[in-house]
Formats: structure tokens, sequence, C-alpha cells
């Protein structure tokens, strides 16, 4: 696999929501997962305290 520079920190303010996800649409390696979406919350990434007090409620 190559390393490829997308240079998201400078493209991304710049664009419009839908453009955001269509990008994110190409290429899964974006997105950082876990993803948990339940109601109003929605965490990203695992960080376990967090993931605990969101399913135990």
């Amino acid at each position: 696999m190559l390393y490829r520079d997308l240079k998201l920190a400078e493209r991304l303010p710049g664009m419009s929501e839908e453009e955001q996800l269509a990008l994110l649409a190409t290429d899964g390696m974006l997105v950082k997962r876990p993803i948990l979406v339940d109601g109003d919350t929605v965490l990203v990434g695992f960080r376990q305290a967090e993931w605990e007090a969101a399913l135990l409620r």
C-alpha cells in the first residue's frame, strides 16, 4: 500500500458536507473506527470508559 497525502486539513474547510461525505464513501480508511450511533449519542474511536458509560445508561 502506498501512502497518499490527500491534504485534507487544507481541503476540508472549503468542502460542503455533501462533498465530504462523497470523499468518505470513496475511501473507508478515512473513517475512524469503531463508530457507535445511538439516538443523540455518537462515539468515534474506542475509549473504554466512554463506551461503558454510553452503553450502561
